[in-house]
């Protein structure tokens, strides 16, 4: 564990080290910055981050939060090494703002209808649908998923394809013909 905590702080220090070099709206000594940084990094990143982890749902979200504080706090302080409580507050609020998000989203997503979900007794229709079209020739397969699921035109899929509109047009017929056929012999 310490082994995993030291490569943590390593990565916090060098980017909080980075913090100075990226950022040159103040006229300090990015040398000294990049030190005390570095330094109040490695002081204080394993207990930040155990508070990030403990205030967000999972480690990736934990090392999200905690970087976002870690830059807000910089900016806030022009720059220098932020006290503790102010990291672990902006943590915090970090982690709500988060986790506020994610249930906005969750409820978006549970909330909206079922539009890509078809009902159980298409299932069967669909994959035969399928088995149909993976049989088509590739020629015939390219023009109709351009035309149906693409939604292009006749123009725009021989612009894509590179042959005449005509041929296009053709081609979807020709698909459209076997996949009937296909699909009355599954229906049989």
């Amino acid at each position: 564990m310490a082994r995993k905590s030291s490569a943590a702080q390593t990565k916090l220090a060098d980017g909080a080290a980075s913090l100075g070099e990226t950022k040159n709206a103040f006229p300090v000594d990015q040398s000294a910055i990049s030190h005390s940084w570095r330094a109040w990094v490695e002081a204080h990143a394993c207990r930040c981050l155990l508070f990030a982890r403990d205030q967000t749902r999972c480690e990736a979200d934990a090392q999200d939060v905690l970087q976002e504080a870690l830059i807000e706090t910089w900016q806030r302080c022009g720059g220098k090494p932020p006290d503790a409580p102010l990291v672990f507050a902006t943590i915090r609020r970090r982690a709500i703002d988060l986790a506020r998000s994610n249930d906005r989203r969750l409820r978006r997503e549970q909330a909206s209808p079922d539009w890509f979900y078809p009902p159980a007794e298409s299932a069967a229709r669909d994959e035969d649908l399928e088995q149909a079209v993976k049989t088509l020739p590739p020629s015939l397969r390219e023009v109709l998923v351009l035309k149906v699921w693409s939604g292009l035109t006749f123009q725009e899929i021989a612009a894509t394809v590179g042959i005449p509109a005509n041929t296009a047009a053709s081609r979807y017929r020709y698909a459209l013909e076997r996949l009937r056929a296909s699909l009355k012999e599954a229906s049989l």
